[in-house]
């Protein structure tokens, strides 16, 4: 008897704006549909009310308001693997630090960085409503964001093309960091 052997997660980050929870689904479906088990956690999904609300008022969210939800996040994907599933994270992840508790749970994570210009993710964010995330956080997303190092098993992509574009671009980077 074989052992199906579970694809490292994927964690695909970046500011608000950035099609974090877009991208996530469609590379979710793509990897289902090359006979991947994947299954899309929005880490939004796991912010408790207290975070949702103190975006909602436009405060940013503290390092502690911070460490459990991400503990949250780390727990998700565990369980993910443990159905033996690649999860596929949508999360922000903005700082070193929220990416290496995440990889402290799941050692094999890789991540994919949605880059794209303020300006460009504003205009996008200008056409769309989130349920507690206002624009007028774009400014302090930024201020947080570290972008990943070499050492983190961390692909680039561009959000300027289309989905399908940023989609195929992780998915070259998986065959490459994946096997």
């Amino acid at each position: 008897m074989t052992e199906s052997v579970v694809l490292p997660p994927v964690l695909v980050m970046g500011v608000s704006g950035s099609g974090k929870s877009t991208i996530g689904q469609a590379l979710a479906d793509a990897l289902a549909a090359r006979s991947e088990p994947s299954v899309f956690v929005d880490a939004d999904d796991l912010h408790p009310a207290a975070n949702k609300e103190k975006m909602r008022q436009g405060i940013p969210l503290t390092d502690e308001d911070r460490w459990p939800w991400l503990d949250a996040c780390a727990a998700r994907i565990a369980s993910v693997e443990a159905g033996g599933s690649r999860c596929v994270m949508a999360n922000s992840a903005l700082k070193r630090v929220y990416r290496d508790r995440l990889r402290a749970a799941a050692p094999g994570l890789v991540i994919a960085f949605l880059d794209g210009s303020h300006d460009l993710i504003a205009e996008r964010q200008s056409h769309r409503h989130h349920e507690y995330m206002p624009t007028s956080l774009l400014d302090s997303q930024f201020a947080t964001l570290e972008r990943p190092e070499p050492d983190e098993a961390a692909v680039t992509v561009s959000i300027e093309g289309s989905v399908d574009d940023t989609v195929t671009a992780i998915l070259a980077a998986l065959q490459v960091t994946s096997g």
